[in-house]
């Protein structure tokens, strides 16, 4: 079946030479030629003038719908796309409507990172509501709701945009970077500095969902050169940590050790101060947690907490995100400490 698709390609796709000898993909989105459907349809269509191709979902199960695109194997580079929905639902029935684009997504669409967008929370009044017009996540396991209230405000934003208008979308990926510009702006909507998925590189799709039409026109696809990095980093041994929040900066020497995807050690949070660490592993990507005492004389109730770090490991160094619950927020780094820097 997939040799049979990569043959109707010629009327679907154009290629230009590009940079690094790399080829410019355009997929004028006319119609769903070559394109692969999970649990959705694909329909020719023109919106508001515009000759696109319209996305809607098989059923009304809140599941993953989408269609990828044929001959696409991207790991760094930049895809933009024209993109519109029409909300289905009933007059007040709420419905943010969603749309997006998936990238470095596996063949069979098992895993891949997402924005999408929510152009109605744009229009809302409640503020804690705009907040949420755009949004990144992560499948599997890196959902909205885990996102959303593990780091709150820190994988979504709001944007200028509305329901039933085109909306053009350019997203830049870098290595474990990835952001999203809207409308041609200069400065992204959101910034992901930390990219959940352990793809490195994979396919594009379209993503919908139930009770709307999704609109979709002249994709382009600009392969950049990809960054040096690999998966599969080692957390074990000794770490200089530094981390900077809105709220505190400290540093603090990290000890880890890794039996299979479980980490443990400890860590020293104040001179003389050494508490235990716990966590886990995957691929390079850590996320760990800690006892914490927030110092009196901060803005904030002093005493115990937790804190919590994610991130990851690329070869001797790594970087992350730090959440001191109830507290902070903010970024950490390390450096893995050499063998002459422990004495040995």
């Amino acid at each position: 079946m997939r040799v049979l698709k990569l043959c109707v390609l010629a009327g679907l796709v154009s290629t230009v030479a590009g940079a690094w000898g790399q080829k410019v993909q355009n997929f004028p989105l006319t119609d769903a030629t070559g394109m692969e459907a999970h649990n959705v349809k694909f329909q020719a269509a023109t919106y508001q003038g515009r000759k696109a191709t319209l996305v809607t979902t098989l059923s009304n199960e809140d599941k993953a719908s989408f269609g990828l695109l044929p001959a696409v194997d991207l790991q760094d580079g930049t895809i933009e796309v024209d993109v519109a929905v029409k909300i289905l639902t009933p007059p007040g029935v709420r419905m943010p409507g969603f749309t997006g684009l998936m990238f470095r997504a596996k063949p069979d669409g098992s895993e891949y990172e997402l924005f999408y967008l929510r152009p109605k929370n744009a229009l809302a009044g409640n503020q804690s509501m705009r907040n949420h017009t755009v949004q990144y996540s992560s499948e599997p396991g890196f959902g909205w709701y885990k996102l959303r209230r593990e780091w709150p405000f820190v994988y979504e934003s709001y944007a200028e945009i509305e329901p039933e208008k085109w909306t053009h979308v350019k997203i830049e990926v870098a290595g474990r970077v990835a952001r999203i510009y809207l409308n041609g702006a200069s400065k992204p909507s959101l910034i992901v500095d930390g990219l959940k998925g352990t793809n490195l590189h994979g396919a594009v799709g379209l993503w919908a969902y139930p009770a709307e039409e999704s609109y979709f026109s002249n994709l382009k696809i600009t392969p950049a050169a990809a960054a040096p990095i690999k998966n599969g980093s080692d957390a074990s041994g000794e770490w200089d940590v530094k981390a900077g929040t809105d709220a505190i900066a400290f540093e603090s020497a990290l000890k880890l050790a890794r039996d299979g995807n479980k980490l443990s050690g400890t860590v020293e949070t104040e001179p003389g101060k050494i508490v235990p660490v716990a966590g886990m592993w995957r691929d390079g990507y850590v996320e760990l947690s800690f006892p914490f005492e927030w110092p009196a004389g901060r803005d904030g109730a002093p005493g115990p907490t937790t804190a919590f770090l994610d991130g990851w490991i690329d070869g001797d160094r790594a970087k992350g995100r730090i959440r001191v619950d109830g507290r902070a927020d903010g970024m950490w780094t390390a450096v893995r400490k050499t063998e002459s820097a422990n004495g040995n």
